[in-house]
């Protein structure tokens, strides 16, 4: 993966030929990113941010307009939220899926408008495992019950989430397997559909990060106990997107880099992690998240609060890394990437409360390489 470089080699010729270097004018966050074939416009990715409106996992015209608007709005990265492997694998019975090929051919249509904004289409596949089968936020995002809609669910172990959950069915080998062939046959589709980045979910206690942290696994077999064992379902769904996902397209990691939770998952297994990772050559950047797996964690909330993470994971490895968390302003997430905590910043809330904060970010940072749609040009953005 190119790293971000902070000077150009553009420039003129001086006195007896000596070249004259020019500090690239434009901020950091603006500044162009390649990752393997792909080049990014800026350092602004839309975070996935599940939006609980499809019906049978079908996106429709919401998640059209919700992704499109933010392609629009200049990120250069819009990525869709949680697409589920399989039925049962869903959040919520509104959450998205790509299982069939109606599923693909919808979103296709989303990436195809999205590409043509100028921004790169990308996709998040997943499985909730044992957090499956919930209601919505609105809806008090509590356990279904059978006669709701609810359905079984299946995890690393039969540990429920938290009391009051529902029991969830061990995976025994061969339904590991299953799963394996479903995520791979999700990248075959997510790839025909036209996405350009695939980012596997692998934190908030979601299935593959219910088999690497140590407070939700306990299975005694070669997937529980040691780290390496822990680690082997989520090496193996990463072999597994990467047998549909061409060499040539990113694949970027979301991972809960700490449980915050003595006793879990932490910020040192991460970084033993991403070593492992670099060393594989499969992942191309680690989206630096946290928490989601035990309701005991104890996150402290402050805007920015996950690029310690980011940066910590980056100057311990080399590995590229995302910063999420409470990233509401232009000079934070300037700062981020200029002071090499992390190549990217991913914005959730903050795009969902403005679809053009790239354009206001860019005028902000007196941005001089943007280019933005003709027909936002009477806008006072400008």
């Amino acid at each position: 993966m190119n790293k971000p470089v902070p000077l150009t080699n553009s420039g003129t010729c001086g006195e007896n030929g000596r070249r004259i270097l020019r500090r690239d004018p434009n901020p950091y966050l603006f500044r162009p990113l390649k990752i393997r074939s792909i080049e990014l416009r800026n350092r602004i990715m839309l975070s996935p941010m599940c939006q609980y409106s499809a019906q049978d996992g079908m996106s429709n015209d919401w998640h059209f307009v919700h992704l499109g608007a933010r392609a629009a709005g200049g990120a250069g990265i819009v990525c869709t939220e949680a697409v589920h492997t399989e039925p049962r694998g869903r959040i919520t019975r509104y959450c998205l899926g790509l299982w069939n090929d109606q599923q693909q051919n919808e979103l296709g249509r989303i990436a195809k408008f999205i590409s043509d904004q100028g921004a790169v289409p990308a996709i998040q596949l997943g499985h909730a495992g044992r957090k499956a089968s919930v209601s919505r936020p609105w809806e008090g995002a509590a356990p279904l019950s059978e006669e709701d809609g609810g359905w079984q669910t299946i995890s690393s172990t039969s540990s429920p989430y938290a009391q009051g959950w529902p029991t969830p069915v061990e995976l025994d080998r061969a339904e590991i397997d299953g799963q394996l062939r479903g995520l791979a046959a999700a990248a075959r589709r997510a790839r025909q559909a036209g996405f350009k980045i695939l980012e596997l979910h692998a934190a908030h206690g979601y299935l593959v990060h219910q088999f690497y942290s140590p407070l939700s696994n306990t299975r005694t077999d070669e997937y529980g106990g040691s780290f390496e064992n822990r680690i082997r379902f989520l090496l193996q769904s990463i072999e597994a997107v990467r047998s549909e996902w061409p060499e040539h397209l990113p694949m970027f990691l979301r991972l809960s880099a700490t449980d915050w939770v003595s006793g879990g998952w932490e910020i040192e297994d991460s970084i033993a992690l991403a070593k492992i990772l670099i060393e594989r050559a499969d992942v191309d950047l680690i989206d630096c998240s946290s928490g989601g797996n035990d309701p005991r964690q104890s996150i402290p909330i402050y805007p920015g609060y996950q690029i310690p993470l980011a940066r910590k994971l980056k100057e311990a490895t080399g590995m590229p890394t995302g910063a999420v968390g409470l990233i509401h302003s232009a000079d934070l997430a300037e700062n981020v990437v200029a002071s090499g905590a992390a190549d990217i910043v991913i914005l959730g809330r903050t795009l969902l409360a403005d679809p053009v904060w790239p354009l206001r970010a860019a005028k902000s940072l007196r941005a001089q390489n943007v280019t933005w749609p003709t027909q936002y040009e009477r806008s006072d953005i400008f």
